[in-house]
């Protein structure tokens, strides 16, 4: 892990095993990181279900045919609640699970929660980042501070160039 000046929590940097997690879904399903040993794991944590930036950023992973080729295991996470969760999962026919970390401490430990200035604003909230975890469980690169336009295929890329880098 790399310390940032800016950031409370350490990042994570390629290499980096990636913490252990046991969050629950929208449906009370717990999920953590062996369930995804052996494949590519896409965790992208935004801000709250239902608005425009987090809902573009849902359907684009949800649209993205070559997370689904690569058969990269998908998971978003957010502090919203079950219900909040399973709503916005069916409103827009999202086919992964949404995890709850609602008083973001896991988030906090992978450096996507604290403080963050928008619009010259300080505040203390999630900060939309990405992490793309390899079949060992260890970080091939984490995204801080994501632009939601164009992000699923930059993760895309970024399996492409591991898988090419590791064939």
């Amino acid at each position: 892990m790399t310390q940032d000046a800016s950031q409370e929590a350490p990042r994570l940097a390629p290499g980096d095993a990636f913490p252990d997690f046991a969050l629950q879904d929208g449906d009370g399903h717990t999920h953590t990181l062996a369930d995804s040993a052996g494949k590519y794991l896409v965790l992208y944590v935004y801000p709250k279900d239902d608005t425009p930036g987090c809902t573009t950023e849902a359907c684009d992973f949800r649209d993205n045919l070559a997370l689904r080729q690569h058969g990269a295991v998908i998971l978003g996470l957010s502090r919203d609640d079950a219900d909040s969760h399973r709503r916005f999962a069916e409103k827009h026919s999202l086919p992964f699970p949404l995890l709850s970390d609602p008083d973001a401490t896991f988030m906090r430990a992978i450096g996507s929660y604290g403080t963050k200035v928008l619009y010259g604003k300080t505040s203390e909230g999630v900060k939309r980042s990405t992490f793309l975890i390899g079949p060992d469980g260890r970080v091939v690169k984490a995204w801080y501070a994501v632009k939601v336009d164009g992000h699923a295929d930059a993760v895309v890329k970024a399996i492409d160039a591991h898988r090419t880098a590791h064939a």
